[in-house]
């Protein structure tokens, strides 16, 4: 069975956007970015909000000459090999190969998905990953701490939903940027 996995790059204060709806102070840097494709290679599917999809879509074009940071190339290689499912009422195509949309979220087909998928699956979006922590689907969580506090945006973790964490793994970066892995279990709503 694979795992469904959360991970969301955040300020301080635990936003992945700020009030303006912007997140350029969570560009990962080359240290990081490389860590973070070292977490993406066991990833089979990707599930999207359609907000979330409109965002990591430019990988389906991006370049991948030699000119590009060799960081830039692999993640452009994960992202297209990987399956993209994207949960949009008003998204009326895809923009990208390997990529469905579907109306609605439905925890049991979720289930279903992470019972017979090879590998493992990350859910992307705090909205979305949301729906999925208060379906208790969520298995582990990675959270990239970056030293900026925003003071207000989009939450990265949900509101109205209690689970015990188990600590796997944190590592600290050199732009001060901070790793925690979580491994979520008794998951109920709050």
């Amino acid at each position: 069975m694979s795992k469904l996995i959360y991970s969301a790059i955040t300020s301080l204060d635990l936003y992945v956007e700020d009030s303006k709806g912007s997140f350029d102070w969570a560009a990962p840097d080359p240290e990081v970015f490389a860590f973070v494709n070292d977490l993406e290679r066991p990833i089979g599917t990707y599930l999207y909000g359609r907000r979330m999809y409109e965002t990591m879509a430019l990988w389906e074009t991006a370049p991948t000459g030699s000119d590009q940071p060799a960081v830039l190339r692999d993640f452009t290689e994960l992202w297209r090999a990987a399956e993209k499912v994207v949960f949009s009422r008003t998204l009326q195509k895809s923009s990208s190969a390997r990529t469905r949309i579907e109306r609605d979220f439905d925890p049991s087909a979720i289930r279903h998905l992470k019972e017979s998928s090879a590998r493992d699956i990350t859910v992307g979006g705090a909205e979305l990953a949301g729906h999925a922590f208060a379906a208790g689907l969520v298995d582990e969580c990675h959270l990239f701490l970056n030293p900026v506090i925003v003071g207000g945006g989009k939450r990265a973790l949900p509101d109205g939903v209690h689970a015990e964490l188990e600590l796997l793994a944190e590592r600290r970066f050199g732009n001060g940027v901070v790793h925690l892995h979580y491994r979520l279990s008794g998951v109920r709503a709050g």
